[in-house]
């Protein structure tokens, strides 16, 4: 393919991207929520692809680093702490309301920090093991916050926390519907172009990373631990850099979670929303951007657009089948059948050596 059709390809890409959510308007805003969730999706796949794809180490507990970003933006962005705490109302008695300028790198330090102190114990553990730990630590902070709302309460336990305030750039207010040029648009497709920003900085990211030194330092990890340490490979501080990295993105994904939903609760963040997003990357083509994306967008969106098939099968077994275990079984169906099919994922990396021009 010459260079001006890719570029053609690539404008065409984005006019889409931009157009897609306006379109979507027209069948309702239940389809541009599915659009948002996706890319929400798209960014943690990417962040767990860095882990799992990248450095070769089985994180069965990314959902955690979700819920801290999450967590963090319910608890700063919420009267929660104000009602609670007579020493924060002072301080602050109509709560702490942070721009999205100051969410973000927050969202991404406090995960970050919390993917390295996950790292820190499991660093010479491998395969099994690592991914049991690393599950184990997922539902360990599902339970914590569960549980956390006595004899203190900080996280509202299984009531969850509400009232969370909406994302505002530059005064303008995400959470609802403006009017812009005569054409009104709603509040979930103002957040789409939000998400799709943060999205795209994070493909950005990673294809820098894949490249860059460090990228390749994770990748020889990944093929041969011993041989990458006698290569010179701090491998320790090197899977340290990749729970970190990896768990960065998936704070920032829960910060705007919790922004766009304006309510958590533990529930959000159960085993099942883990093995979906792992699930995403092998579906997809574990350690290919691409296909990581495909697979997140596939995984996120097909569960929604089910509904709409488990509904009618229902109807037709007189109700005996019951819509939402129908819809688990259908993705399972379409999971096995693409693995049958597609073992290396539905858009994996072109083979080393393969993919080169053979020298003449």
């Amino acid at each position: 393919m010459s260079k001006n059709n890719k570029t053609i390809n690539w404008v065409l890409g984005g006019i889409a991207l931009l157009v897609l959510p306006l379109i979507l308007q027209y069948f309702g805003n239940a389809w541009v929520r599915i659009a948002d969730l996706a890319l929400l999706y798209v960014m943690l796949a990417l962040g767990l692809n860095i882990v799992v794809g990248y450095a070769g180490l089985l994180d069965l507990g990314y959902v955690a680093f979700y819920a801290v970003g999450a967590y963090m933006f319910g608890l700063l962005a919420s009267p929660h702490l104000s009602e609670n705490f007579a020493w924060f109302a002072a301080q602050f008695p109509n709560g702490l309301h942070l721009s999205l300028w100051m969410v973000i790198p927050l969202a991404l330090l406090l995960a970050a920090c919390t993917g390295v102190l996950l790292g820190i114990p499991v660093l010479k553990l491998r395969g099994d093991y690592l991914a049991i730990v690393t599950l184990g630590f997922g539902e360990i902070i599902r339970i914590f916050l569960n549980n956390l709302d006595h004899p203190v309460n900080v996280t509202n336990g299984p009531k969850g926390l509400g009232e969370i305030d909406s994302v505002k750039i530059f005064g303008l207010n995400l959470g609802k519907r403006q009017e812009i040029f005569g054409y009104d648009i709603s509040s979930v497709t103002l957040y789409y172009y939000l998400f799709l920003a943060l999205v795209l900085i994070t493909i950005v990211v990673c294809y820098r990373l894949q490249d860059s030194r460090i990228g390749r330092a994770w990748m020889a990890i990944r093929e041969d631990e011993i041989a990458a340490k006698a290569m010179g490979i701090n491998t320790r501080n090197m899977k340290l850099l990749a729970f970190g990295m990896g768990a960065s993105f998936g704070g920032v994904s829960g910060a705007m979670f919790a922004a766009f939903q304006g309510f958590v609760s533990p529930e959000s963040f159960s085993l099942m929303e883990s093995v979906m997003i792992v699930a995403m990357v092998v579906l997809g083509g574990i350690g290919h951007i691409p296909g990581v994306i495909l697979g997140a967008v596939l995984l996120s969106a097909l569960p929604e657009v089910l509904r709409y098939v488990a509904g009618p099968l229902q109807d037709l077994t007189g109700g005996r089948l019951d819509a939402s275990i129908l819809r688990q079984l259908l993705i399972a169906l379409a999971m096995i059948i693409i693995m049958l099919l597609r073992p290396r994922g539905l858009w994996p990396s072109p083979e080393h050596g393969k993919s080169l021009p053979q020298k003449t």
